[in-house]
């Protein structure tokens, strides 16, 4: 078992944060030890206890860099368009701070020590119907993955960019066509060691009890 730093639930749920200049691109991550994040992510709910998720692992450099070469396309694509959160961010905003590093992240995806690829059996051509309940039995285990990650002192960061070019990343790593691929974390150690609860909008700005 790897070492377990001693944080409380509540500061474990509110510290893992997005994680993205501060990865350690030079130090070696343990496969033990993403391995034991993962067996505690696999104690997450899925539809019916089904457990339909696989979790593909990469350490091969030659591998992530090809990954890290269709992230950073997907991502320019991304910043280019009108959508794109980040253009006309005030300097010095959050915004405009996430967006930096998110273009660093780009620029490094393929440098990162070990990517994960969270996926789910599911078909190879997704209902078009809500998909709720197909990525409800994913994603859970992926946000416990990273909240153990978090606990282990490894940061991660959620993407979901590199879907522009999942069928190229699934050949790539031989992912068979009825296992759908939903995020990317890339995993590191990070540097320092001081993680805050980010700002966030007011409760009662989301809050509706008994109604809208």
């Amino acid at each position: 078992m790897s070492d377990v730093l001693p944080l409380s639930p509540d500061e474990l749920l509110t510290t893992t944060r997005s994680v993205r200049k501060r990865l350690d691109l030079t130090r070696e991550v343990p496969l033990d030890v993403v391995r034991d994040a993962l067996e505690v992510a696999l104690q997450a709910p899925s539809g019916s206890n089904r457990q339909g998720w696989h979790w593909l692992v990469v350490t091969d450099a030659e591998k992530r860099k090809v990954i890290g070469e269709y992230y950073r396309e997907s991502y320019t694509a991304y910043r280019n368009s009108a959508g794109y959160p980040g253009a006309g961010a005030e300097e010095g905003s959050t915004q405009a701070r996430v967006a930096d590093s998110a273009t660093y992240l780009a620029e490094k995806m393929g440098e990162v020590p070990v990517l994960v690829i969270g996926a789910l059996e599911a078909s190879a051509e997704l209902p078009a119907a809500n998909q709720a309940g197909l990525w409800g039995s994913l994603l859970p285990a992926a946000w416990s993955l990273q909240l153990a990650l978090r606990a282990r002192g490894l940061g991660s960061a959620w993407t979901t960019l590199h879907l522009k070019y999942e069928k190229e990343i699934a050949q790539l790593l031989g992912v068979p066509e009825h296992v759908r691929q939903g995020v990317l974390l890339p995993v590191a150690y990070y540097t320092g060691d001081t993680f805050k609860p980010a700002p966030r909008a007011p409760l009662d700005t989301v809050l509706h009890v008994d109604g809208w």
